[in-house]
């Protein structure tokens, strides 16, 4: 196998990675106003991921890392090209990074409630970003021969692409509220499994149109099958979450995002980005490359680094695999937050 090939293997990877492990991270970030119905649940949701979401986040900084060292081409016309939205990305991170470090800083009610709006607008922009631009990098967006992206950034909003945000935003939302049936107990879990089932339907009408859509523009069978291995994952998980087995549901909801992500991957290989100007000025794997050299020094790091990560990420996991619910959190005065402008003195 040549080493750009097994480059764009890593790369897909480092995405299913990502796109699994941030997914529920944003599915809890929605869930903090449709969800928790006091302080003390809000605080019960944000603890669930508080231990992971950082790390989960590595997994995006590895994978544009890798793009930029093994497929300098495709990384300079992804980032120029996608510019606006991927800056709207970033933004919208920092604000989700801000509203969840800093929301215990205050006893205010307030200052919560904005830190709050922030993790939601944190979780909502980042999901359906990414779902415009990764179908819009297999749809197809326009690039001239010179590999420039020609285009504007209303031409990322066509119907594929915005199916893609659609999906990515509704099954992250179901992926999260399976999370926090998992890690939860008491009613928030009871009404984690309610809302998983009610938005499950919208979620799965939406993967299912986008996978055929998906692998009816190309001839090959590949992402007939994988399509169909998630749309199958999906509806396991569903019927886990109806069966009351939480491990089993999040097991089918994250299959089922790998596989819509390897079935793109497959439907764009050996192309990195797709030009719906002429198929000819689409960036490979072959023409989008760095150096053989530059690639077998990745090679070497990677083999040595990846699996290192990797453990220490499942170690983490493992140490905080317990759930949680309101009973853990204290019944101190500052908990309950202090309406703007009082103190608790006065309150």
């Amino acid at each position: 196998m040549e080493l750009t090939t097994v480059w764009f293997i890593v790369i897909a990877f480092l995405w299913v990675g990502y796109l699994v492990l941030e997914g529920f991270d944003f599915g809890v970030g929605m869930l903090t106003v449709l969800l928790a119905r006091d302080e003390k649940e809000r605080r019960v949701l944000i603890n669930t991921i508080g231990p992971v979401w950082d790390g989960n986040e590595v997994w995006l900084i590895v994978a544009g890392g890798a793009t930029f060292a093994a497929f300098p081409e495709w990384y300079a016309t992804l980032f120029s090209g996608f510019y606006l939205p991927l800056l709207l990305i970033l933004l919208a991170l920092i604000v989700r990074i801000v509203g969840l470090d800093y929301r215990s800083k205050r006893p205010d009610a307030l200052w919560r409630r904005r830190c709050d709006l922030g993790i939601v607008i944190g979780s909502v922009v980042p999901a359906l970003l990414w779902g415009v631009a990764l179908a819009n990098i297999v749809g197809g967006v326009p690039i001239d021969a010179d590999k420039e992206y020609v285009g504007t950034v209303l031409d990322l909003l066509n119907p594929y692409g915005v199916l893609g945000g659609l999906v990515t935003v509704s099954v992250f939302l179901v992926h999260g509220a399976v999370f926090v049936g998992l890690k939860t107990v008491g009613d928030i879990r009871a009404r984690a499994r309610v809302l998983a089932l009610r938005s499950g339907g919208v979620a799965a009408v939406l993967t299912v149109v986008f996978i055929v859509w998906t692998a009816s523009r190309g001839d090959s069978l590949a992402p007939w099958v994988i399509g169909g291995v998630a749309a199958g994952a999906f509806g396991g998980g569903m019927l886990a979450v109806l069966l009351r087995r939480e491990g089993w549901a999040f097991t089918g909801t994250a299959v089922a995002i790998a596989g819509v992500v390897v079935m793109l991957f497959t439907a764009l290989f050996p192309n990195v980005m797709v030009s719906s100007l002429d198929p000819a000025w689409s960036l490979t794997t072959a023409n989008a490359s760095s150096t053989s050299y530059t690639l077998t020094i990745m090679s070497w790091t990677a083999a040595v680094f990846t699996p290192l990560v990797i453990g220490y990420q499942a170690w983490s996991y493992w140490v905080f695999r317990k759930r949680i619910g309101t009973h853990h959190i204290p019944d101190d005065e500052l908990a309950e937050a202090v309406p703007s402008g009082t103190t608790g003195a006065t309150r």
